[in-house]
């Protein structure tokens, strides 16, 4: 019998749904939601786990942050002075678990070291308008080499960098010449003989080798001939707890699943509306 696990699916105006047996059935989550947000027209756009407890995730929305520990069938709201903005990113520190950060739109950086209790905006100077609007905080990443080290990303306005935990923050140069080279999709630290920083853009995967000081495109295939842009984003879901599994989506609904690392995938039954964040837990 092949292993069980439950999915989360973050949705923009059905809140989270998930699936305790793999994506076969599907429910909606349970979440105590202000008047406002009633009855359940709230945009989830933000999917974090924590690393140190396997049921325990947390949503970003409009209406707040919301942390839930049994594995996304309840979410509670951690009290916050986020409500009213969209939290687009959420990161746990891979050490300390009352140590949170959360990205926003409009675009800011909130932390806490205390579990939630208290909240401070830290000072990043992030650009207060781009060509798409309100910029937003798609990305906050630990630097795995080391903690401290941590990484941002803006759609549209590039990558940051904190070398301090988040006190101090230095903006990383151009990707591009291009406005749309700074808007970062997705943010990871690739390990090995020598780590690189990876972002996505509409252009394709820019990778740096030194720290984020410079960058080199490796554009993707456009889908028409037509097309300027092939418009990557990136979003999978995956656990430390059994990399061979990976959940996929697409922005409007469906959901994928793959058993083997990537090398084979099936869709799942279920579909949705907008998705725009996605996670699974080890039952």
């Amino acid at each position: 019998m092949a292993e069980q696990f439950t999915i989360c699916v973050g949705t923009v105006g059905a809140g989270v749904w998930f699936s305790p047996d793999s994506g076969d059935h599907w429910r909606r989550s349970k979440m105590a939601l202000p008047f406002h947000a009633e009855p359940g027209e709230i945009q989830i756009r933000a999917l974090a786990l924590s690393p140190h407890d396997p049921h325990q995730v947390y949503a970003g929305s409009e209406a707040g942050l919301y942390r839930s520990v049994d594995s996304g069938a309840s979410f509670e709201l951690v009290p916050s002075p986020m409500d009213g903005m969209q939290i687009w990113s959420v990161a746990v520190h891979p050490q300390d678990p009352e140590v949170i950060y959360a990205g926003t739109k409009p675009p800011a950086v909130f932390r806490t070291l205390d579990g939630g209790k208290r909240w401070e905006r830290l000072a990043i100077p992030i650009a207060e308008q781009c060509l798409a609007g309100a910029p937003k905080v798609t990305n906050v990443v630990f630097d795995p080499r080391d903690p401290r080290t941590i990484w941002m990303s803006v759609e549209i306005d590039g990558v940051y960098r904190s070398r301090d935990g988040g006190d101090s923050w230095s903006h990383c140069p151009a990707l591009g010449d291009k406005p749309l080279n700074q808007d970062i999709h997705g943010l990871a630290v690739r390990l090995g003989r020598r780590a690189e920083i990876l972002a996505t853009t509409p252009d394709g995967l820019w990778r740096s080798a030194d720290e984020g000081e410079s960058w080199s495109l490796h554009g993707f295939p456009r889908f028409a001939e037509r097309d300027t842009i092939s418009y990557c984003r990136g979003w999978f879901g995956v656990n430390f707890a059994n990399p061979d599994v990976v959940v996929a989506n697409s922005l409007h609904g469906y959901v994928y699943l793959s058993r083997d690392g990537g090398g084979s995938w099936e869709k799942l039954r279920r579909e949705f509306g907008e998705i725009r964040a996605l996670a699974w837990l080890p039952n």
